[in-house]
């Protein structure tokens, strides 16, 4: 199992452990902070109940949190390395000093906000394998993260840092121009500077800022960023016709971007009441419980729709599945087509899986036996497909949230036109679920009932015939209401 060092166990220290535990690494975590070891917890039990909703696929077994004696202990023997110390140039060079006396080599990626990776590597042992990997609170669920390497930064080191942070389902965006604050914080400092002024001048309070931001351009910005936004804005004429419109406005005194408002013990007691009145009823936890619910139902809705950060996450599952082998299609067993894991919309007011869940556990498990024998989406991009005409499920136990469960399909008869089959949801080796469905081949054009390719009926005839040799299901046949026998 590949194991990670962190440097620094607070906000981000933290999301970095979930985003890295939560995909199988071991972490090694250390944090002279006494209260270190609760404030990473109460992060890791936010991203264990928000980041699994985010896959289609399980999540791999979580890996194992150790909190190190000194940073010498942490850094031994890992695959790699994020410093997320306070931001004091200082500091981090020391923390640098002593993590390369032990491991020189190892990439080490500092999540800092402003500094240039050059002033990181300033007096390094080894200035080749530091460069900025700067995410966004919470880590564990947004997937950017700033790569900004150095001149002097080794390609092989960076190159290895993009597959460590792709395969945790980030999205490393390569900053290819050193430049303070990278890339997405000068934008942030640029409103933040604003918003300042209009709370100091009396036009608006940190809620209506706040307001104007969620409630308009922060849903546009969400999905389509700041260019792509302004060319629709163009209308049919596009982001000339934007331009063309707009771009006189940048000499109008709009905004005091480059005039900072004196920052004294008054304008923070305005700024701290006006928050305070705002959300001081809730607690910082539950802030970051809303957030995470609200950013997961954002971010799948952005996944179902193959869109911006929403393709990261799906790429992040596809290249999970493919690790997993295809099933051997013999007679030693139904086939286990599908691994799933209970999410938190799939479940109802009793906290149990939802009728209409089971009924997508068996679709999953279907689309992969489909996939199996070559009837997947290219095949019915070609104009055939396989249409379920008749569906009986039994319901045998109860699924809860988090639990893992296994679809499998034992085939109980076929022929050119027709697909019969029995679906196994199980939990644990025990069923939760079972499902008889009968599927017919059709011709989508025609709308009618038709012989599958010979291709297809290459892999699925074979396969019918091994499952021949399997005991038939009890609950085949059965009636609804029928008792048991």
């Amino acid at each position: 199992m590949p194991k990670a060092a962190l440097i620094g166990g607070g906000v981000i220290g933290g999301g970095w452990a979930a985003r890295f535990l939560l995909n199988g690494w071991d972490v090694a975590l250390f944090d002279p902070d006494p209260q270190a070891e609760r404030k990473v917890a109460e992060v890791l039990a936010n991203a264990r109940a928000s980041l699994p909703a985010l896959s289609d696929v399980p999540m791999p077994d979580e890996g194992r949190l150790t909190f190190a004696s000194s940073i010498e202990n942490a850094v031994e023997d890992t695959d790699y390395i994020q410093e997320s110390v306070s931001e004091r140039l200082d500091l981090k060079h020391k923390v640098y000093t002593e993590i390369q006396a032990v491991t020189p080599n190892t990439p080490l990626g500092s999540s800092t906000s402003g500094y240039r990776p050059s002033q990181l590597q300033e007096g390094a042992t080894n200035p080749a394998s530091i460069f900025v990997a700067h995410p966004f609170n919470p880590v564990y669920l947004l997937p950017l993260v700033e790569l900004v390497p150095s001149a002097v930064c080794a390609p092989g080191t960076i190159g290895r840092a993009k597959e460590i942070l792709r395969s945790l389902g980030m999205y490393p965006l390569h900053v290819r121009k050193e430049i303070d604050a990278h890339i997405a914080d000068r934008f942030l400092e640029a409103v933040w500077r604003e918003a300042l002024w209009l709370v100091k001048d009396g036009v608006a309070t940190t809620e209506e800022i706040d307001e104007a931001i969620r409630m308009g351009f922060g849903l546009r910005w969400g999905q389509m960023g700041l260019f792509e936004t302004y060319r629709i804005a163009g209308g049919e004429a596009g982001m000339r016709h934007f331009l063309a419109q707009f771009g006189p406005c940048l000499t109008w005194p709009w905004t005091k971007l480059m005039d900072v408002p004196e920052f004294n013990d008054d304008l923070v007691e305005l700024i701290a009441g006006q928050s305070d009145a705002q959300s001081g009823h809730l607690s910082i936890r539950e802030l970051e419980r809303i957030r995470d619910a609200n950013l997961v139902g954002f971010l799948r809705v952005l996944k179902e729709r193959d869109w911006g950060a929403g393709r990261v996450l799906l790429d992040h599952d596809a290249s999970r599945r493919a690790a997993t082998p295809d099933p051997t299609p013999d007679s030693a067993g139904p086939l286990v087509m599908a691994h799933m894991q209970v999410l938190p919309g799939w479940i109802d007011y009793n906290g149990h899986m939802t009728e209409s869940r089971y009924l997508f556990a068996s679709s999953e498990t279907t689309d992969a036996f489909l996939r199996f024998i070559g009837a997947g989406m290219d095949y019915v991009a070609a104009g055939h497909s396989y249409y379920t005409a008749e569906t009986h499920i039994m319901h045998l136990g109860e699924a809860k949230l988090g639990d893992r469960l296994t679809g499998s399909v034992q085939v109980l008869g076929a022929d050119e036109k027709r697909l019969h089959v029995f679906i196994r949801i199980e939990r644990e080796g025990e069923p939760v679920a079972t499902l008889e469905q009968m599927l017919l081949h059709v011709d989508m054009t025609a709308g009618r009932a038709c012989p599958a390719a010979p291709a297809v009926l290459a892999r699925l005839l074979p396969i019918a015939e091994a499952h021949k040799t399997l005991p038939r299901p009890a609950a085949v046949g059965r009636h609804v209401g029928q008792r048991k026998t």
